[in-house]
């Protein structure tokens, strides 16, 4: 039996009921005690679908959406691809593991039905980072070429001090984040890091290279001042949980 949301099932030995919760996440999580068998709990969760997804937006509802939050996965989520949200987009499927897939018309994770969302959003920002991955070696290449010097080792990470770095030995580090951003915006900071080669420094030498390389970059690096914030929001490193928000329909 399927359902339009995550749902984790775990057998508890002293409970008296079917329970069902929602969690911050997004998951659903069905409590069966030692007298139920999974199919009536399965089916007493199929009679309070609807329940269910009132929960669910009521959860939307109360989060800002500014706030850092897990995909709920229920849907209804959009993430930020190159500067524009594409509906993100859990599909059941008989998979090993789960897979995303990135078009024009969405981000997509193909999965299990029982996949717990901690794995669905584990996955998902792994194959992001993949793909900031290629997106920066690109950018480097063509730009370094451009430019006349050599980068020697890239970095994808996560941090919110900086979103790039350049050291003396050639090794930029980026964050995967950029790839939410704009493309003209990945651009300037990558053409912004390996400027940093000749100068490592924000000298006027410095700056001149990055305006001969991007003559608009202060576009670009205002967007960043004013929008880079933002794209913390999404995928944090950390799941807020909550409380259930119905903790026993059955009793």
């Amino acid at each position: 039996m399927q359902f339009p949301f995550p749902v984790v099932e775990r057998s508890h030995a002293t409970a008296r009921h079917i329970r069902i919760s929602v969690n911050a996440t997004g998951e659903v999580l069905l409590t069966i005690p030692r007298r139920a068998t999974k199919a009536q709990a399965r089916e007493f969760l199929a009679s309070r679908v609807e329940w269910v997804q009132v929960q669910l937006a009521k959860l939307r509802a109360q989060a800002p959406r500014a706030a850092s939050r897990a995909p709920l996965w229920d849907g209804t989520d959009v993430l930020p691809w190159q500067g524009i949200e594409l509906p993100l987009r859990w599909t059941r499927a008989s998979v090993a593991r789960p897979q995303v897939r990135i078009a024009a018309t969405g981000i997509e994770v193909f999965a299990a039905s029982n996949t717990r969302a901690e794995l669905l959003t584990r996955t998902l920002k792994l194959a992001l980072m993949r793909e900031a991955r290629l997106e920066a070696e690109d950018l480097l290449n063509r730009e370094a070429h451009c430019l006349g010097l050599k980068w020697r080792t890239l970095r994808i990470g996560d941090t919110r001090a900086q979103w790039g770095s350049c050291a003396r030995d050639g090794t930029v580090s980026l964050s995967w984040r950029l790839l939410l951003a704009p493309p003209e915006v990945f651009r300037y900071v990558v053409i912004h890091e390996l400027c940093h080669l000749p100068h490592p420094d924000h000298s006027p030498r410095f700056w001149g290279l990055v305006a001969q390389q991007m003559p608009d970059y202060a576009r670009h690096r205002q967007w960043l001042k004013q929008h880079g914030t933002g794209l913390h929001r999404w995928l944090p490193a950390r799941t807020q949980v909550a409380t259930p928000v119905q903790p026993d329909l059955f009793g």
